[in-house]
């Protein structure tokens, strides 16, 4: 009787295991096809025959293209994901490059579907994440040339260029499309705008001050 309880528990253990991770592809590579026809659906993608795959599925250039910095916030991110590089569909991966101008922000955000691990190739950059509730706990570290930073899948993170001159970091991501949140982007400019008394409560401002942070994330465009 012990040894069948120790096995359901084992079993159960490995469910979930299983269950806490995208399962891993079982096949070599499943090309991201735009064109339904004669292909297989596996990822949200159509998958194109392997026999018809070529190198430029696998290929991306642009990276070493400094993004441009001329907005809002100061940063710009190239995104290198499944819609880029249609090869990548199933394979869990994805890469950014993100520029930052003098005092230039990648603000605060979070991927839902992906870590981060972040290196930085030129300047200093103020990193940092905040965890769940109800701790809440900030984890910052300034980075400098060759420094690597890792933020957790889901949490709110943000890097931030206290150098004065430009810096660049290129960032690896754990899923094929990680997807991004902007925090204030997406409280302040959503599409319809939240009840500004929603927000006043949430922030504990004053509904007029909400009232033109919305204005301004959508004169922004967001």
């Amino acid at each position: 009787m012990r040894v069948y309880f120790v096995t359901i528990a084992l079993f159960a253990l490995a469910l979930s295991l299983a269950s806490a991770s995208d399962p891993d592809p079982v096949q070599d590579f499943c090309v991201a096809l735009d064109d339904p026809k004669s292909a297989v659906f596996v990822n949200g993608k159509f998958c194109k025959d392997p026999k018809l795959a070529k190198a430029e599925d696998f290929s991306f250039k642009g990276l070493d293209i400094p993004g441009n910095t001329n907005n809002r916030v100061g940063s710009n991110v190239t995104t290198v994901n499944v819609d880029q590089i249609p090869g990548l569909n199933t394979l869990g991966i994805s890469i950014v490059r993100i520029d930052y101008a003098p005092n230039g922000e990648n603000p605060p955000h979070t991927h839902p579907r992906g870590t981060e691990i972040l290196v930085v190739l030129e300047g200093t950059l103020y990193v940092g994440f905040v965890t769940s509730n109800p701790e809440n706990r900030f984890f910052s570290k300034v980075l400098n040339k060759g420094d690597v930073f890792v933020f957790p899948i889901g949490l709110i993170h943000f890097q931030f260029n206290v150098g004065k001159t430009n810096a660049v970091a290129f960032a690896a991501l754990s899923s094929q499309n990680p997807g991004v949140i902007t925090i204030a982007d997406a409280v302040f400019g959503s599409n319809p705008p939240i009840n500004p008394d929603v927000l006043a409560k949430a922030f504990q401002l004053d509904q007029k001050v909400v009232e033109n942070l919305q204005k301004v994330f959508k004169k922004n465009g967001n």
